[in-house]
């Protein structure tokens, strides 16, 4: 299915299929299995069937399914799984903000629309581009590793900053965050990539969050408690204003 053209007439020949595994969890994957089998063969139940079940955890946390991308300019696409925790007007971080003599403008600094999606270790973790243009900045700021559902960890926990421009000068600003369980960001891009929206650009290892920042003028059009999916949810059309209200039920 992959690069397959499908649309809303029903157009495309889709089927279900297993998820591949990225190549960044296969080692630790096949780790895992390899003690469990060492474990089985000295009789080693209380090991093996933990390692075993562990192993599965760990596949199962690395898998990276493929994802039928909106192709619409005024989508921003959601760069990851998980649930809408928080969303805020908030100034941008000052690393996507400020001039970093690349020659390159960040984000205007004043206050746009955060929305902050918290991914449990039961998602997806690969995250992709909510827009598709040319990476900008990657600036990788060491921290702390609170919780990824407050909304402090978005200043104080390790975190990258990546910025992606489109070729219009649109820009779209968003946060990797670590966890408390999280301890490493892996890139899989740097700057001068050009990127198609919804295309890999990094995972963060075991439960983390991801702050995305809409341009001004933009309001979000998923709301707080709503779960995404990376690369096929759209948070938000540019230069869209609506309020959009939901009933939990």
């Amino acid at each position: 299915m992959a690069g397959e053209l499908v649309d809303n007439k029903g157009r495309g020949d889709v089927g279900w299929q297993w998820p591949s595994i990225h190549p960044e969890g296969r080692k630790f994957g096949l780790i895992a299995v390899g003690i469990s089998l060492l474990a089985a063969f000295l009789a080693w139940e209380t090991v093996a069937w933990p390692m075993a079940f562990l192993s599965l955890g760990v596949f199962a946390f690395f898998r990276d399914p493929e994802r039928v991308v909106p192709q619409d300019e005024r989508a921003i696409v959601s760069p990851a799984d998980g649930l809408v925790s928080l969303i805020a007007q908030v100034e941008p971080p000052a690393e996507l903000t400020m001039d970093d003599g690349s020659g390159t403008s960040g984000l205007p600094n004043q206050p746009v629309t955060r929305v902050s999606i918290f991914m449990s270790v039961f998602d997806v973790h690969i995250n992709r581009a909510p827009i598709g243009g040319t990476v900008r900045r990657l600036v990788y700021i060491p921290g702390k590793f609170v919780n990824a559902d407050l909304d402090k960890a978005s200043e104080e926990n390790e975190r990258q900053h990546i910025l992606i421009e489109r070729q219009d000068g649109v820009s779209i600003g968003f946060t990797q965050i670590a966890g408390l369980i999280a301890r490493r960001i892996v890139p899989f891009v740097k700057p001068g990539d050009t990127l198609a929206a919804g295309a890999r650009v990094g995972l963060i290892r075991f439960g983390s969050r991801v702050d995305v920042y809409l341009p001004a003028g933009t309001d979000s059009k998923v709301l707080v408690g709503q779960k995404v999916v990376a690369g096929e949810t759209i948070l938000a059309e540019i230069g869209e204003q609506k309020l959009i209200e939901g009933i939990a039920q």
